[in-house]
């Protein structure tokens, strides 16, 4: 499979402190990659720098085999970067469908009448369709974390980044979401997904990404990132509640 997204040479500064330094990755298509760090190691602003929330400081992002550098975050989601966010934050007086809709209106570029089938796809394939004319702001936790979800993919995603989507949910909810991100996978699509909770992020990836201080540190095998002496002592001695 080819490479569907890359970036080289990464780095972000504010000011004197440096939240990403000379990070490079790669994504095939069909790829899931996990990222793993400590908080504060500089993973989610490397997922606002793919985005294109943030602007590096230096350094490419690749989609594709075109680069991105000078796109908006808009533009990157036009291009096929779709992203989750930590905190799920709907509009609470829309319905399910309409707060689906409007990401597939202004992320997808298609005309009204396909926008609608796509969202209502986008829903199915969250599990929500169900749910679609229930006010956003009834939804208990995991129904917010498929929302987000399906305001994603209603973008028509090429890869999708899924930021800590596991945080917070229950043992038995966090079966239910795997499954789905498992199913998400195994239709084609890309992922790379930020995630403390490892056991549920080892079973949908193929490759594991370590950050700690802004740097990669490690990547490869999941289970030979996870006995990486230098990922142990960054990383998992904090976690251990979570693995």
């Amino acid at each position: 499979m080819g490479i569907i997204l890359s970036g080289h040479g990464l780095n972000k500064r504010f000011g004197a402190f440096q939240a990403v330094r000379d990070a490079s990755f790669t994504l095939a298509e069909g790829e899931a990659l996990g990222i793993v760090g400590p908080n504060g190691a500089g993973k989610t602003t490397l997922f606002s720098l793919i985005a294109g929330s943030l602007t590096p400081t230096s350094g490419t992002i690749v989609l594709e085999g075109k680069s991105v550098a000078g796109a908006d975050a808009a533009s990157r989601c036009l291009a096929g970067i779709g992203r989750t966010h930590q905190v799920p934050r709907p509009f609470l007086g829309m319905t399910v469908f309409e707060n689906t809709l409007v990401a597939a209106q202004h992320g997808s570029g298609l005309p009204e009448g396909e926008a609608e089938d796509l969202a209502a796809e986008a829903l199915s394939r969250s599990g929500l369709l169900a749910s679609a004319n229930r006010p956003a702001g009834v939804l208990g936790l995991l129904d917010r974390k498929r929302l987000e979800l399906a305001r994603a993919l209603a973008t028509r995603p090429r890869v999708l980044l899924l930021d800590e989507i596991g945080g917070g949910l229950t043992e038995a909810e966090l079966v239910t979401l795997v499954a789905l991100i498992s199913d998400l996978k195994a239709s084609g699509l890309s992922i790379i997904w930020i995630e403390h909770i490892l056991h549920a992020l080892l079973k949908v990836i193929d490759r594991l990404v370590c950050m700690s201080a802004g740097e990669v540190i490690a990547e490869g095998d999941p289970q030979t990132v996870m006995r990486d002496p230098t990922v142990m002592a960054a990383y998992l001695g904090g976690m251990k509640e979570h693995a």
